[in-house]
């Protein structure tokens, strides 16, 4: 199998194995888990966003504020997105806040913040995949190790969230298999056109964590706020902090070789 085989056999396995196997994990949940498991997914977009995605942009660029403004802007644009999104789905409708559902949902809103961000994220790691592959077989097979090991904690988040915004199983399961294209995308065309795709990799990885700040900060937190009782804050503190923990330890496994 030549290097391409190998690039489009590990962004395939990596994005599909991922959405599988996090689907596994989510789907066993109750229903009336998810809203508490919420606050591990809002632990796992900021752990993600903070401890993986900006380090490895802000490692890699050579203008920090540059990577900075890309992050304010990108959420400033996931802000603008949104409102597009609400103002098309309530237009004419008396509407003020954030409405949610009977049964907690919030229109997919928060679903797709967070399905954009993915794709953005999936993107570059068929980026990252590819040109590991291109350098040598063995350090693309240690990335696309890791890129998996890393996508499932996030994929669960992903799920968790986009039934949290009303979408059923099924649907969860295909909008997130369908975002999981990109990382094939993101491989073919860095392996086409490395060089001028590589440049644009921190813009990617910012746009991703801005995603995923907006929607953990944004969308997911205040919904947290509806249970104000000390127990309840507790214990969401505590699931959000073994979200980050999550993430830490997944990733202190993946870029241990």
């Amino acid at each position: 199998m030549g290097t391409l085989g190998y690039i489009t056999a590990a962004s395939v396995l990596g994005g599909l194995l991922s959405v599988v196997l996090a689907a596994a994990v989510s789907f066993a949940a109750r229903p009336q888990w998810v809203g508490v498991l919420i606050s591990f997914a809002i632990g796992a977009l900021l752990g993600a966003a903070f401890l993986e995605v900006l380090p490895h942009a802000f490692g890699n660029a050579a203008d920090l504020r540059t990577v900075s403004a890309t992050v304010l802007g990108g959420i400033l644009a996931f802000f603008v997105l949104e409102k597009l999104v609400l103002w098309r789905h309530f237009h004419g409708d008396d509407y003020e806040g954030h409405a949610h559902h009977a049964d907690g949902s919030d229109h997919g809103r928060s679903g797709l913040m967070i399905l954009i961000g993915d794709a953005f994220h999936n993107f570059v790691d068929g980026v990252l995949i590819a040109a590991a592959f291109l350098e040598s077989p063995a350090l693309g097979i240690v990335t696309a190790t890791a890129v998996i090991a890393h996508e499932i904690p996030q994929e669960v988040g992903d799920f968790l969230i986009l039934l949290h915004s009303g979408y059923s199983k099924a649907r969860a399961f295909a909008l997130n298999l369908l975002s999981s294209v990109a990382m094939l995308v993101g491989a073919l065309l860095a392996y086409f056109a490395l060089q001028a795709v590589a440049g644009w990799i921190n813009t990617f990885l910012a746009l991703a964590a801005a995603s995923m700040i907006y929607v953990a900060v944004a969308d997911l937190i205040p919904s947290l706020h509806r249970r104000p009782a000390l127990a309840a804050t507790g214990q969401q503190v505590l699931l959000i902090a073994l979200g980050v923990a999550m993430i830490w330890l997944v990733g202190r496994l993946a870029h241990a070789d």
